[in-house]
């Protein structure tokens, strides 16, 4: 346990003695799915009782009485034979993910992901190494795992060829990987995931309510920039001052590769760089002109364009061709089973995701059938509108909530699914938009990612930082990046109170209150 773990530096024993809790607690959590299951079954029972009780509330905006509907009466074993294929294919965020990573996985299996990360912080000088990895680890959220793979032994290496200790390297791109998960200079699956579940949440009450990928855009593209500087001073103001020199690495620890990138692989990024300012030339003649091709045909409009709605799909074709051209120029690819190899390959890694999918996909459906998503909803916005509570407060608050579940679960998406049908519906009814809600959700689950063990790769962290200081363990890497996690959570919470105060848009016509 922690006892034995080499301690980085002397912490205060009241922190050690809670994240030993949280480690402690956290393991005896079931399996997402199973959690998925059990909450399944126990939507189920919960809402024969409350209808046999006649559990009901008034709809605040139509004045409709909503009752607890029995989902173990004859009604509700209809809808559920009937309805459970049906649940799972039309749930929002599993075709979107499922695109998304098809198109990404092309450009991660060409080697084409590897070799720009590869390319931007092999380049960059000395005084801006910390903010180019913590920077680069959060534009590599696009990637589902590269930054993890690749990133984090890469800025270990890094530093330690720099004559720096390797674990302030491999702090900062995990801060960047995990911490900035939430944010990024474009929108990716991650965007896809949480609008679709947001979407599915918020037509409880407002039936026509849409949530777009792109609806928390310009938060997140701010997001990047901080992480980055408040990244960037952790590193050097906290992290380095624990690692002066380079006494206590392991003699036979790994040193960056002296390959460099091949004339191929330059030329195939070269060719990657045109073919992005060809797609960025498409895309302002289809949406700059009034009658442009990707704007709404009946409106004009462009936050309901074909470019918004189908953001997914274009983001997973545009990585799709960028990787089936690197990979060709760079001679990773030689014929056309090449590049379907990298889609089918990123499809099997989410093969567990899937199977998380189903049964939170009949979670949401039995939680709105039932009705006690929004019975839930307009009593706690009844409570709330009482309570007088300024939407700042509510937002810090649940932040606050997001930060302290996500020790405890690790997957964002299995949160969201709990947190959405109950949240968005209940801040909504208070005039809150689900974008703001998504958004302090965000703030609160990627502030603590770095801290929870129960983070899928918490423990990647945890083996790379071994090749270097071989004794070292989970509470060592804990340890190591509470200081990013509480900065990162006072400093977002506090850039989204400046949004709320001057009433900046979120993202593309997404305000924050209503």
């Amino acid at each position: 346990m922690l006892d034995n773990e080499v301690k980085l530096k002397p912490m205060n024993t009241f922190i050690n003695r809670f994240l030993d809790r949280v480690e402690s607690t956290g393991n005896r959590l079931p399996n997402p799915t199973l959690l998925f299951i059990v909450l399944c079954a126990l939507v189920l029972i919960i809402s024969a009782i409350t209808a046999a009780f006649g559990v009901s509330a008034v709809h605040p905006v139509t004045g409709e009485t909503v009752f607890a509907q029995n989902l173990l009466s004859q009604y509700g074993l209809h809808l559920v034979l009937t309805n459970t294929v049906k649940n799972f294919v039309e749930f929002a965020p599993v075709g979107s993910v499922l695109v998304a990573v098809m198109g990404v996985g092309i450009a991660e299996h060409s080697g084409l992901l590897s070799v720009v990360i590869r390319a931007i912080i092999l380049r960059v000088p000395d005084s801006m190494l910390t903010f180019s990895i913590v920077t680069v680890g959060v534009l590599s959220s696009l990637a589902m795992d590269i930054g993890y793979v690749v990133l984090l032994p890469l800025a270990a290496a890094i530093f330690y060829a720099a004559g720096r200790h390797p674990l302030i390297g491999l702090a900062a791109a995990f801060a960047g990987v995990s911490g900035g998960y939430s944010a990024n200079i474009i929108i990716g699956p991650l965007d896809a995931i949480l609008a679709g579940l947001s979407t599915e949440a918020a037509v409880m009450v407002s039936k026509d309510y849409f949530v777009s990928a792109a609806g928390n855009y310009y938060f997140i593209l701010a997001s990047t920039l901080l992480i980055g500087v408040i990244g960037t001073l952790v590193t050097e103001k906290v992290v380095a001052r624990r690692f002066p020199d380079l006494e206590d690495v392991d003699c036979d620890a790994p040193t960056l590769s002296s390959e460099e990138i091949t004339t191929e692989q330059r030329r195939g990024l070269k060719l990657v760089g045109l073919f992005t300012l060809f797609v960025i030339v498409l895309l302002l003649i289809g949406i700059m002109p009034e009658q442009g091709v990707l704007r709404d045909p009946q409106t004009q409009s462009i936050l309901r364009s074909p470019l918004i709605k189908g953001i997914v799909a274009l983001v997973a074709i545009y990585a799709g061709l960028c990787g089936i051209i690197f990979g060709y120029v760079s001679g990773k690819y030689r014929e056309s089973k090449d590049f379907i190899l990298g889609m089918e390959s990123s499809l099997v890694t989410m093969a567990s995701y899937m199977v998380l999918m189903f049964f939170a996909a009949q979670l949401i459906s039995y939680f709105s059938w039932s009705h006690l998503g929004g019975i839930l909803a307009i009593k706690g916005a009844l409570t709330l509108k009482a309570l007088a509570l300024p939407p700042a407060l509510l937002l810090m608050a649940f932040i606050f909530l997001s930060a302290v579940i996500n020790l405890f679960i690790g997957s964002a998406t299995a949160k969201w699914v709990l947190l959405a049908p109950i949240f968005v519906p209940m801040l909504l009814l208070v005039g809150i938009s689900p974008e703001a809600t998504q958004v302090a959700f965000r703030i609160g689950d990627s502030s603590t990612n770095i801290i929870s063990p129960l983070m899928p790769y918490f423990g990647v962290a945890v083996a790379f930082a071994q090749r270097y200081k071989g004794d070292i363990g989970i509470g060592s890497i804990m340890a190591l990046m509470l200081p990013y996690s509480f900065a990162f959570l006072i400093s977002w919470s506090a850039m989204l109170l400046v949004w709320v105060v001057f009433d900046w848009p979120l993202g593309l016509g997404a305000k924050i209150l209503l």
